[in-house]
């Protein structure tokens, strides 16, 4: 029900338009950017029902307490102990060798608030899965989300990183400010 109400959200009231093609692959990395609010899970979430595609995310395991687990779990969430002394990379290298279906949504700013520099647990993780990255460009500016083609990262990552955050020159994020 509550993947109902945002898609109606989503579509009615925010009115997003989808440009690009979802990919069919089983397994890459998404990497949603820029992501400066909450209403960018709420909208993602909407978008993913009506794709009709299963797409996962983490989240800091405070989330997924006896309270919220189950719907946490049940939009696609998987918690992640942050301060454990575990490799987070490593963590989610292992998700996507386990699983027959596996794509994980990241924001690689890592925040809400204005980054100058990405995080780069994203690329890393695509790399050691040796899975593609699909850059998706969510531009409140434009009230669109832009599904950019499949990328697979090489060994050059300050071009690589710099490729990915031209696709995503002019947008604006719901809070233009932590653009």
């Amino acid at each position: 029900m509550f993947s109902f109400i945002v898609q109606i959200i989503a579509f009615h009231i925010f009115k997003i338009k989808l440009e690009g093609e979802f990919p069919k692959d089983k397994k890459f990395v998404i990497a949603v950017y820029p992501h400066t609010s909450n209403w960018d899970f709420i909208i993602a979430i909407g978008i993913r029902r009506y794709l009709k595609e299963p797409i996962h995310f983490v989240g800091k395991k405070e989330l997924f307490n006896p309270l919220t687990a189950w719907f946490f779990k049940g939009l696609g969430g998987s918690p992640l102990n942050r301060k454990k002394s575990e490799n987070t990379v490593e963590a989610m290298t292992r998700l996507y060798q386990e699983k027959d279906v596996f794509r994980m949504a990241i924001a690689p700013e890592g925040t809400r608030k204005k980054v100058s520099h990405w995080k780069t647990g994203f690329y890393y993780i695509a790399k050691n899965a040796e899975v593609p990255i699909l850059p998706v460009i969510f531009d409140w500016g434009k009230s669109k989300m832009v599904f950019h083609p499949l990328f697979t990262p090489t060994d050059d990552i300050d071009t690589d990183i710099a490729y990915l955050k031209s696709l995503g020159k002019g947008a604006i994020g719901k809070v233009p400010k932590y653009t």
